[in-house]
């Protein structure tokens, strides 16, 4: 027989009553230590009906985390190495037998477009040294050069830093005016002169003129020409050559100098070879990447953003295809996958008081503040927070020095640019189209990316660090205009659709009175004077650490360009399915 007696019954009561109130303090707490923000923290804690949410409806990854790591290459044994030793030895015999410029510089630019320039860096900046000094550096001998010489040469020393003048070019009207268009040789210098004129400064006129007879000039004579070369007009007149990602150019090449009359069967089987070595080397990292992917668990837990883990690697190619460069393709990967998420959170899903919340959490940096936030920004903070901790920890031990201080600051920065993004969204305001850039060149997220590309780079002082900041503005805002508008001609009309912010393409419009076409003719040429802009910095830059930066720039530029071209290649998997398949999954031996 059980006995009920009063303790019995009231203890239950009191306990229930200390817990309520308890919870009561707790909540007053955070929102007493949190009126300063102004925001009605009192509605995300204590909400019992579930907020309204937007969803953007992503299609889900069409890569899973099995598909991925079954991934193998046979590329990895000491037999592939020890062969592409052998070829590369080959190769340098080769180099040093070449002797005429033209023959010099026309070995030089397949070594790049085969995508094995790297084994060569040293003989290669040596022959155009050589080059740039007996036939370049003055006036003198320009006028006995032929046109394809001139082109070719200008495009090379430019895109290695020599700051060669427009004037070379002063009478090119004359040189093109007996040209054939079914010879070869006249062709090729029509076709480098196009390629040397994407190389241009600003108020380069003479260069302008060529971009502009060139393209006209080829369009209007490609079926007079020998096939050889139509196809490499075609390809030129689709995307120029310097605003081509070099792994996807390197594919592409491969195949058309095989079918050249003229193919030395040694660069052909060492670029072959080295294609497939270095694409064992980008299984290996993405692998690395999808493990970390599923560990985080944000593709399971936070589910109303996109699972892009596989477009995020393939951006990585773009930024470092070097295959030393591994840790920076890993870290870089995680940066874009978190970078892609947190995106949605501001986009999509978060509503105004918790996005105020996070963004402040974001900027303090406090473990503690993740307490305050629902439990889906509880999973971003802390997915991010101990992301780039460990980030920040390698690389402290590797070379004593933090750069936590830089990257929280990066992270903030992109965090109050979103939010400015969805106080615009959530009072309807349209901001001008110069508003929206100042914002938008920082919530694109390219400089962050560039930071952390950086800091996978060894830093001898904080001293040098300062001074790469200081060096390196023009180059950040430069590149992160061109991927902001880049990004917008891509994926606005998506964007507008689902109901987002005005783009640039729509401010533009609401400024001028433009139509959507006019809008993106202006946008373009934007981004082409911006592009003028960095190619400045490029012949510019004062040492050889801030030439490699650039590099790496324009590498993110070109990525952005290849990724939007045809609509939105990081959002719909199925735009970049078969690149990814062609630079990740596929070897190119035997294709």
């Amino acid at each position: 027989m059980i006995t009920v007696t009063y303790t019995n019954l009231i203890i239950p009561y009191i306990t229930s009553i200390y817990f309520f109130l308890a919870s009561l303090l707790k909540m007053a707490q955070i929102y007493s230590s949190h009126s300063t923000l102004n925001v009605a923290t009192t509605k995300v804690v204590n909400a019992v009906e579930p907020l309204p949410r937007r969803s953007a409806n992503y299609a889900p990854s069409i890569w899973s985390f099995d598909d991925i790591q079954s991934l193998s290459s046979e590329y990895t044994g000491e037999a592939y190495k020890a062969r592409a030793d052998t070829l590369k030895e080959a190769v340098k015999m080769m180099i040093h037998k070449v002797r005429s410029p033209l023959s010099t510089l026309e070995l030089v630019d397949d070594l790049h477009r085969l995508g094995i320039s790297y084994h060569f860096e040293d003989e290669i900046s040596n022959l155009l040294e050589m080059i740039y000094r007996n036939y370049y550096k003055t006036h003198i001998e320009w006028h006995k050069m032929d046109l394809n010489l001139k082109a070719l040469g200008f495009r090379l020393l430019r895109q290695c830093g020599y700051l060669i003048p427009q004037d070379i070019f002063q009478n090119f009207k004359d040189e093109t005016k007996d040209l054939k268009p079914h010879v070869i040789k006249d062709m090729m210098g029509v076709l480098n002169l196009y390629e040397a004129s994407y190389h241009s400064f600003e108020d380069e006129h003479i260069l302008d003129d060529a971009r502009d007879f060139t393209t006209k000039y080829l369009q209007e004579n490609q079926d007079k020409m020998d096939e050889s070369i139509s196809s490499l007009v075609s390809h030129a007149l689709e995307v120029p050559l310097h605003l081509t990602v070099p792994r996807v150019e390197t594919k592409w090449f491969i195949h058309a100098y095989e079918n050249r009359v003229d193919m030395n069967p040694i660069l052909i089987e060492l670029a072959k070879l080295d294609f497939d070595m270095v694409q064992s080397v980008y299984i290996e990292d993405l692998k690395h990447a999808s493990r970390w992917w599923r560990n985080i668990g944000w593709d399971k837990k936070l589910t109303f953003a996109r699972d892009r883990l596989v477009e995020c690697f393939l951006w990585t190619i773009g930024f470092n295809y070097l295959p030393h460069l591994s840790l920076g393709r890993r870290n870089v990967a995680k940066v874009i996958a978190m970078v892609t998420t947190i995106d949605d959170v501001y986009d999509v899903y978060g509503t105004l008081d918790e996005l105020e919340l996070f963004t402040d959490a974001i900027n303090r940096w406090d473990i503690n503040a993740v307490e305050e936030l629902p439990d889906y920004m509880k999973i971003c903070f802390l997915g991010l927070y101990n992301a780039i901790n460990e980030i920040t920890y390698d690389t402290l031990i590797n070379t004593r020095i933090l750069i936590l201080p830089y990257i929280k600051k990066a992270w903030a920065d992109l965090c109050k640019a979103y939010l400015i993004e969805a106080r615009w969204y959530h009072s309807g305001h349209a901001p001008t189209l110069k508003e929206y850039l100042d914002n938008a060149c920082v919530s694109i997220a390219t400089s962050l990316v560039l930071i952390h590309i950086k800091f996978s780079t060894n830093f001898s002082s904080t001293q040098e660090i300062l001074q790469w900041f200081e060096e390196s503005k023009n180059i950040l805002y430069y590149t992160s205009l061109i991927c902001r508008l880049s990004d917008d001609l891509g994926t606005s009309s998506d964007e507008m659709e689902r109901g987002d912010i005005p783009k640039s393409i729509q401010c533009y419009m609401n400024e001028s009175g433009a139509t959507e076409d006019e809008a993106r003719t202006y946008i373009y040429k934007l981004i082409m004077e911006t592009w003028k802009k960095l190619n400045k910095e490029r012949v510019s830059a004062k040492s050889q650490v801030l030439q490699n930066f650039i590099d790496k720039a324009m590498n993110s530029v070109r990525i952005t360009l290849f990724m939007y071209v045809k609509g939105d290649g990081h959002g719909r998997p199925n735009v970049t399915k078969s690149h990814v398949l062609s630079l990740l999954f596929n070897p190119i031996q035997g294709i």
